[in-house]
């Protein structure tokens, strides 16, 4: 231990410094990039297509705009993925 170490009573552990000067472009691979622009062209998408359509429910036949069936079906497969990719962290 140095003698700053000693008087301010941080460790460079402490202070955050072992992680390296990269920030957040560091955490930016090239995985994470493509699934944002994936992401983003998902989104406009699904908000070109507002016309309403008409969508069956097992039964039921609702009118909907198509952008809201677009986004909730998104949504369910995103859920759908992370439950799956959480259960996998576990093993």
């Amino acid at each position: 231990m140095t003698a700053k170490t000693v008087k301010t009573g941080k460790s460079a552990k402490a202070s955050g410094t072992h992680r390296g000067s990269g920030g957040w472009r560091a955490s930016l691979t090239a995985g994470r990039v493509t699934m944002l622009v994936i992401a983003a062209l998902t989104l406009v998408f699904i908000f070109e297509n507002t016309q309403e359509t008409k969508i069956r429910l097992l039964i039921p036949e609702v009118t909907m705009p198509l952008w809201a069936a677009l986004l909730a079906t998104g949504l369910i497969g995103a859920l759908c993925g992370a439950y799956f990719c959480m259960g996998r962290r576990r093993r």
